[in-house]
């Protein structure tokens, strides 16, 4: 009976290491094809260079290289994913946050956490920023280039000119009544925009 119960014990452990082995084998690949598809997610979302169209010439080599500004393009990208009206106003977006000398992330951030990137807007407002809305006050303006030159002339005359230079500085100021999360969703989309 000895020999039968060792033998019984000896066959349950074997099953019990394989099936342990299986499980542990299964969730590894899991993680795995969950790591590749990450990445894969990430290379998508990643800029595209095109390669050169240039020639090769053995022994000159001669260049001209145009740099180029990958920052429209990656509002583009980021308004794209987010079906925004203001996917057509990228380089003005850029254009004047330069201007203005300001991070050009920052309009699509606060756009985003006031209106879902235009989504949730009053009328024919072109107001993705809840730009003087308050109350029963509200704020149009006849195009989106409008009132993109208007909020970024503010955020930097009421603003960045008065030293709020951080999303929580802002914040305190744009709409004092928020617990934090305002400044949260702006740095989250600054942070997606990097």
């Amino acid at each position: 009976m000895s020999k039968k119960l060792t033998f019984y014990f000896s066959l349950f452990i074997l099953i019990l290491g394989a099936n342990i082995f299986l499980a542990f084998s299964m969730y590894s690949h899991a993680k795995r094809v969950e790591a590749s598809q990450r990445i894969l997610a990430e290379i998508d979302m990643q800029k595209e260079f095109p390669t050169s169209s240039a020639p090769f010439v053995n022994g000159t080599l001669e260049t001209n290289v145009v740099a180029g500004d990958a920052r429209s393009k990656n509002l583009k990208q980021f308004f794209r994913k987010y079906n925004s009206a203001l996917y057509d106003h990228t380089d003005h977006i850029v254009a004047v946050s330069d201007k203005y000398q300001f991070d050009y992330r920052l309009l699509p951030a606060i756009a985003m956490q006031e209106s879902n990137l235009c989504r949730y807007i009053p009328e024919n407002s072109h107001n993705c920023w809840g730009w003087g809305i308050y109350g029963d006050v509200t704020t149009k303006f006849d195009t989106y280039d409008e009132a993109i030159d208007a909020v970024a002339y503010g955020i930097k005359t009421h603003y960045i000119d008065h030293g709020l230079v951080t999303a929580s500085s802002i914040m305190q100021k744009y709409t004092p009544s928020s617990n934090g999360s305002w400044a949260r969703g702006v740095n989250n989309v600054l942070g997606w925009l990097e």
